[in-house]
């Protein structure tokens, strides 16, 4: 199993993010992600950074995480605009940048911003023809399109990437999973789900399994109590349905192998502490474990 650092961009100074970064390099893991909102979902009011720029400057300062978001919003970019921004990122990273992408789980953004119709039928169609739209484009050679949403006409988009851009999609509906059977490098199934996985693996295609974990790191058992009680005190919603797990190396590595032999292969670990540089440090034991 390899793992990422999922990090919202929020709360925090861009040197902050940098840092959170630098340290998950540094403490074996394999990728950082985050999140893609116009504001944060149940904290409208809280400071965050936008997705794709921030991604570009996590790059920029890193040398081996590969960098994505687990996901970015199909209706929040032209499909054109993200083929050019996703090569830009892939050649600027040496080949580093991860594609997610899904068609939006927060409707009522749309609505507050203009950007879209909220209607799930809209959201996924559109995100469809977003797919078909960037596997077009990323060949260099001219494309003609005509869809209900996009429509291209002799339209070229050079360079091409510097190798196949992994593309993630989340989700589980009928529609999303036939976009991940036939355009995923990785289809993240969400825990709350993870009890139908045998199910609904054959309809993935040849995408390998993600998942999403949050994290509660126990450093020692002396401060075991505080670190939970501060942990439920801010995500206690979030530990139903296996969401939130907590322990210490030992724990966590019997956990993160449970999941691998259920056929988990990469997990998004997203800490209830924001990853603070003694947690990356402490919970490298786990990720070389898992090697």
């Amino acid at each position: 199993m390899e793992l990422h650092l999922y990090l919202p961009q929020m709360r925090m100074s861009m040197p902050d993010i940098v840092e959170r970064a630098v340290g998950a390099e540094r403490a074996g893991f394999a990728g950082f992600a985050m999140m893609d909102h116009l504001a944060p979902p149940v904290a409208q009011d809280t400071p965050m950074f936008e997705a794709m720029t921030t991604a570009t400057w996590v790059a920029a300062r890193t040398s081996r995480l590969s960098v994505g978001h687990l996901v970015l919003c199909d209706m929040f970019r032209d499909p054109a605009v993200l083929a050019k921004q996703a090569v830009t990122l892939d050649h600027a990273s040496g080949g580093r940048f991860e594609l997610g992408i899904g068609w939006g789980s927060q409707p009522e953004e749309l609505t507050t911003y203009g950007v879209g119709d909220a209607t799930p039928r809209v959201r996924v169609d559109r995100l469809a023809e977003t797919l078909a739209v960037l596997r077009l484009l990323w060949t260099g050679e001219p494309v003609d399109y005509t869809g209900t949403y996009h429509s291209l006409r002799g339209a070229v988009a050079r360079p091409v990437p510097t190798a196949p851009i992994p593309i993630t999609i989340g989700g589980t509906g009928p529609r999303t999973m036939e976009l991940v059977a036939e355009y995923a490098d990785w289809w993240n199934i969400q825990i709350g789900r993870l009890h139908e996985l045998d199910r609904l693996r054959p309809r993935a295609g040849k995408a390998r399994v993600s998942l999403q974990q949050m994290v509660t790191f126990i450093p020692s058992e002396a401060e075991r109590d505080a670190i939970v009680a501060t942990a439920q005190r801010r995500f206690g919603r979030m530990g139903a349905n296996g969401g939130l797990v907590t322990g210490n190396a030992a724990e966590l590595t019997a956990h993160f192998r449970k999941l691998a032999d259920q056929g988990i292969e990469r997990c998004y670990t997203w800490f209830t502490d924001f990853a603070q540089a003694s947690t990356l440090e402490a919970f490298g034991e786990v990720v070389e474990n898992l090697r």
